[in-house]
């Protein structure tokens, strides 16, 4: 899926047509605990990250707004970086955040 101009706007093409869209072609093997500690790393990274993000683009008064939009391309990419294979995650639960954000912080409508 391509960036939006604006990447505070709503992505509709993110939402999924039915369940079966969401749902693995194939099963994935369990995962052994190694990459169990891995996976719980690079979530907690992203969750991070995404607070720090947040809290900057809150709190620092003299961010511009495109400083501020292309701080929220730059964690999308670097969160798909981390989970290829989970931009409908990351639509679902860090873009709504990011998205008020914005209008909150810049008056968007």
């Amino acid at each position: 899926m391509g960036l939006s101009r604006n990447p505070w706007e709503r992505q509709n093409d993110a939402i999924p047509a039915s369940p079966a869209d969401t749902e693995p072609a194939h099963r994935q093997p369990p995962q052994s605990p190694e990459e169990l500690q891995e996976e719980s790393r690079k979530i907690r990274r992203l969750q991070i990250m995404m607070n720090m993000v947040m809290q900057v683009i809150a709190q620092d008064s003299s961010l511009a707004v495109d400083e501020a939009a292309e701080m929220v391309a730059d964690t999308r990419k670097a969160a798909l970086l981390m989970f290829p294979d989970k931009e409908l995650a990351f639509n679902l639960i860090y873009w709504p955040r990011l998205q008020r954000l914005m209008r909150e912080r810049y008056r968007m409508q």
